[in-house]
Order: structure tokens, then sequence, then C-alpha cells
């Protein structure tokens, strides 16, 4: 049975990137169950643009991604909760992708793929990209144990975050609300990594030096709130040491606790 995709969009006053992301959200192959759009205080026509495009309005009075974003998700209800920026624009196969995904892969918690700066020459998109996200995977696929999550092209099952709701830091805008919600999926639940599901980002990340020293004092912050929990040893020592124990380990239904919140075994 194919699995019903909610996608929670937090916005911050983004009228004009929000019209782009919801217009290629009208265009999928296979509409979304619904569309939730958190304001998070907006002062210009975002509101009124969700509102246009049909969209459900979430309105978040706490400032900060990490809590528009949470409220967005325990909001949706469909199977599968999918995540992007108001800035993203999204391929015509996205929910298709993320739905099929789910569906054929039971024992799938979270999914996460890729994104290409648009706005930029087409060879420096890409090799840009490559640079930015690359170097994010690999550095917080270290300190997690898995693969993190990107929060401008993920989603996970709406059951897993019932699990770890009220794990997530909510109250802190200074954290990566897709790293922090990584480290609570936590290194013995499924997260699969598809370089195929490739979104449009915004380069605004990178556009300016303060943007880029932002980004990275926010995922210093990340990482020492969440290391003083449960250290990257550890994370590694729980998730090898049942991966060890039997081939079988992975299956549906098999639980283990860990110290920030129950794992898939």
């Amino acid at each position: 049975m194919t699995p019903a995709v909610s996608v929670v969009i937090p916005c911050l006053d983004d009228a004009g990137p929000l019209e782009a992301c919801l217009d290629s959200l009208v265009g999928q192959l296979d509409p979304p169950f619904e569309v939730i759009v958190v304001d998070n205080g907006c002062t210009d026509d975002s509101a009124e643009v969700a509102r246009r495009f049909g969209a459900r309005i979430v309105h978040e009075p706490v400032r900060g991604i990490p809590a528009a974003a949470a409220a967005g998700y325990d909001t949706a209800t469909g199977d599968v909760i999918a995540r992007c920026d108001a800035d993203s624009v999204l391929p015509p196969d996205w929910t298709r992708r993320l739905a099929a995904a789910f569906a054929l892969e039971p024992d799938l918690d979270a999914l996460t793929g890729h994104g290409t700066f648009y706005a930029l020459p087409r060879p420096a998109a890409v090799v840009l990209s490559q640079l930015y996200l690359g170097a994010y995977r690999l550095a917080a696929g270290a300190a997690l144990g898995h693969r993190p999550l990107f929060g401008s092209n993920m989603a996970l099952r709406r059951s897993c975050w019932l699990e770890i709701r009220d794990q997530v830091h909510r109250s802190d805008p200074e954290l990566h609300d897709d790293l922090c919600l990584s480290f609570h999926i936590g290194p013995l639940r499924r997260v699969r990594f598809d370089r195929a599901l490739d979104v449009g980002i915004s380069p605004r990340a990178i556009a300016s030096w303060p943007n880029l020293v932002r980004r990275f004092r926010r995922a210093l912050h990340t990482l020492s709130v969440h290391w003083a929990q449960q250290p990257p040893a550890q994370r590694w020592q729980s998730r090898l040491s049942v991966g060890r124990r039997s081939p079988g380990w992975r299956r549906p239904g098999r639980r283990i606790q860990i110290a920030d919140g129950r794992g898939r075994s």
C-alpha cells in the first residue's frame, strides 16, 4: 500500500521562494497528501502565498527552525512526514520517490537525499553542492554513527517521529534541527541516503562568509549539546555491538534501548 506523504515547510518571511517551492509541489506526479506551512512569525505575505496554494498553515510563536519544524511534524497526519525548506525547489517525482521507498522498505525509518544549488552556473553549482553537502555528510556521519538527515530533502515515518518527538530540542534556535533530529533517531534505526533524490536548494548558505560562519557555529553548538548525552564513540559502539550479534538484527519490531531513545534492531 502506498503511504500518504505529508510535506512540512518551516517558513519565516520567505514569500517569494515559498511560492516557487509550493508551485513545484503542485507539479508533483503524485500530489502529497497534505502540505503544511509553519508560519514562524512571518511579517510578509508568506501566509497568503500558502493559502493561495491550498496549504495548511500552522502558527508557531517560538522562533527558530527547531520549533517550527517540530510543530509541523506534530500536526502532520500522513504515514510519512517529508521536510523541505521554503526555498527548496522539488523535482516532479519527489513525493513519488519518497512514497515508493517507504512502501518497498518496511524497515526504513528515514530517507534523505542530495541538493544542488540553483541560480548558479551549472558546473559551479554541481561542484559547490558536492563539496558543501559531502563535507556535511562525512563530518555529521562520523559524529552520529549513521547517515545524517538533510533538512532541505528528507522524510521519516510518522511512527518514528511519535517515538522521538519528546526528545528533540525545540526551544533552542541555534541548533540545526535536521542534525538534532538525526541524533535522536539514533544509530540503531535505519536511515538511507538516496543520491538520486536531488532537490534544488538556495545558495544562501554559501552566499557570504557570515552565513557560513553562522552555520558552522550552529553545527558545533548542536554537536556539543548532543555529545554531552552520548559521545560518538558510545554511539558507534552501540551500533557495531548490535550489528555483530546476528544477520537478522535489523528485523522490524525488535528494538533496543539506547541513551537518546529507542532504536531499530
